[in-house]
């Protein structure tokens, strides 16, 4: 039986095996061997649309054009219902109308060059650009342009297929951050862990010299000195908390409760030009998060909407439940239930160069005396490290929208939502002993230092400069108290140190300390005779550590010690 086209002539055309497609993107998902990059067609014209391949091409999901060049403006001519789904248009709206119309603010103008130079030569071409649809939001289209010849040769259309890539280069996009930002990362945390080592030195010399000097401007001069010290530790901690190293103490939280308890510090924060309102869902489930980290995030971001007004202005802090089911990719997390708490300003906002770097350590817009650029840095660590999600929307002279996305509590994490216990004054009544303590330190300085502070507490110290030669000591000391550095790089580490320890020692407790990487203690098992003391501690935290490590040794309850308690001025 004969087919009803057999009389037709067969289009043909030109395969495109070697056209240079500058996408990273394949929508067949291979390299172009069968395709086509040039058609040529037998019978020109639109006007039969009975065929089997015109219904194709109402069916496909490809939006697909025809655009005729030998019309004025080459306009176009044909455009199937994908690509009306596509943009959002109309038929009536696209037909007679160059291209160009998809365009707007951010599309590439290089791009546009390069397709209007493959037009002009008649040439395929394939390229990703940004485009808009009709209700002006933008995609990423992913355009294949190739040109449809006469018999004779002579150009008839250009036709072209668009596909929407914008997931997948949002997806590209959020992979390159999150590479670049674990690296930054990486290297903060590293630069944190030998500064803290520095510091510790600095601000435990000026402790013992400032006990012993009198002299009023002397006095001064070591005040000034020590808080320049604190300043430094508190940036480190700023740079360990934004590379995810800090050791949280989540709790099971009322969101709302923490924020009522805090609203005079809160009002204080922000001044008496800035007008601080609240928008507290009620009922809200509680979250499983660090209270204290929790008021650190807040207190940054409300001091960045405070300096974007500085004519005041008005900020809304507010809370709400968020259930992500379909919409859970857009956000990056998982389904489930998520707690929003929002912070909005009116102030000056930021363009998307500015926001896309918001969340970088040390990017600041505020000038170097106003800013350090690690506030949002450590609000993002935090976040992240609470398996939440931190969003950011702002536009210039709009203001700037803050969300920070925590999942809902499970009944995993406890029943009864809890407030932040109160903080304890550290070194307060602390008071020194007699007992013999094993001070493991690689650095001479630092080693140097605290035999100094221990020693003038009463105790007796025994040296060791690395887990090996602390072994050796061990076996001709007695010891009431191992108190060794954790990272000791060349030899034996501290973690490695503490597990031989306790498996000679059980009963004996255990102080750790360290300028980085707390969270490498996770996962040795707890015991009421271990704890950690951050770097740089100062001379009355220590003195309290230590006291309260010995005084585990004898029954009772253990005192309420935070395993990571950062120095305090």
């Amino acid at each position: 039986m004969q087919n009803d086209d057999d009389h037709q002539p067969a289009a043909t055309g030109e395969s495109a095996g070697d056209l240079k497609d500058s996408t990273s993107y394949s929508p067949t998902g291979n390299h172009p061997t069968h395709h086509w990059k040039r058609a040529i067609i037998g019978t020109p014209g639109l006007g039969d649309r009975s065929t089997v391949f015109f219904a194709a091409l109402q069916m496909t999901r490809m939006p697909m054009t025809l655009t005729d060049p030998n019309q004025p403006d080459n306009p176009i001519v044909f455009a199937n219902k994908a690509f009306l789904d596509l943009t959002g248009y109309e038929e009536h709206e696209i037909l007679g109308r160059n291209c160009r119309f998809l365009q707007g603010a951010e599309t590439d103008r290089d791009a546009v060059a390069e397709l209007r130079a493959a037009i002009d030569a008649q040439e395929a071409i394939a390229l990703e650009l940004i485009n808009y649809r009709r209700d002006g939001s933008s995609f990423w289209n992913a355009v294949f342009i190739a040109p449809v010849l006469g018999p004779d040769g002579e150009l008839l259309y250009f036709f072209a297929s668009q596909l929407n890539v914008t997931r997948r280069r949002e997806s590209e996009q959020a992979f390159r951050q999150a590479q670049k930002m674990e690296a930054i990362g990486q290297l903060t945390a590293g630069l944190a862990h030998d500064f803290n080592n520095l510091l510790q030195v600095v601000s435990g010399n000026v402790d013992i010299v400032a006990s012993q000097v009198e002299d009023e401007r002397h006095q001064r001069l070591l005040n000034n000195a020590a808080r320049a010290a604190d300043r430094g530790s508190k940036l480190t901690r700023q740079l360990l908390a934004f590379a995810r190293k800090t050791r949280l103490e989540p709790r099971t939280v009322d969101m709302n409760q923490l924020i009522h308890e805090f609203g005079d510090l809160l009002d204080n924060t922000v001044g008496a030009q800035i007008r601080l309102v609240t928008a507290l869902e009620r009922r809200l489930p509680a979250v499983h998060i660090d209270p204290t980290h929790l008021e650190m995030a807040i207190l940054n971001v409300l001091l960045n909407a405070r300096d974007a007004m500085p004519k005041g202005g008005t900020v809304t802090i507010a809370t709400r439940l968020w259930k992500l089911n379909g919409d859970a990719p857009m956000h990056q997390l998982p389904e489930g239930d998520y707690v929003v708490l929002t912070i909005r300003d009116e102030g000056t906002g930021m363009a998307d160069n500015v926001r896309r770097r918001a969340t970088e350590p040390f990017f600041t817009t505020k000038g170097a005396e106003r800013g350090t650029g690690l506030g949002l840095a450590m609000v993002h660590g935090f976040v992240q490290q609470s398996l939440g999600r931190l969003e950011i929307d702002s536009a210039p002279g709009e203001g700037t929208e803050i969300r920070m996305l925590f999942p809902v509590a499970s009944a995993m994490t406890g029943a009864a939502p809890s407030t932040p216990a109160p903080k304890r004054d550290n070194g307060k009544g602390a008071s020194g002993g007699s007992e013999t303590i094993l001070l493991v330190e690689d650095s001479d300085d630092v080693r140097a230092l605290a035999q100094e502070q221990i020693a003038a507490l009463g105790y007796r110290v025994v040296l060791a400069a690395s887990g090996e030669e602390a072994l050796e000591r061990l076996k001709t000391e007695t010891i009431d108290l191992l108190f060794t550095d954790i990272v000791m790089p060349g030899g034996m580490s501290g973690l490695e140190l503490v597990e031989q320890f306790r498996e000679t020692h059980p009963d004996t407790p255990v102080l750790m300390t360290t300028g980085y990487n707390e969270d490498l203690v996770a996962d040795i098992p707890r015991g009421s005779n271990l704890d950690v003391i951050g770097k740089p501690y100062r001379r009355e935290q220590l003195a309290d550590r230590i006291r309260a490590a010995l005084d585990r040794r004898t029954p009772g309850a253990r005192r309420d010690v935070n395993p990571i308690a950062p120095a305090e001025g």
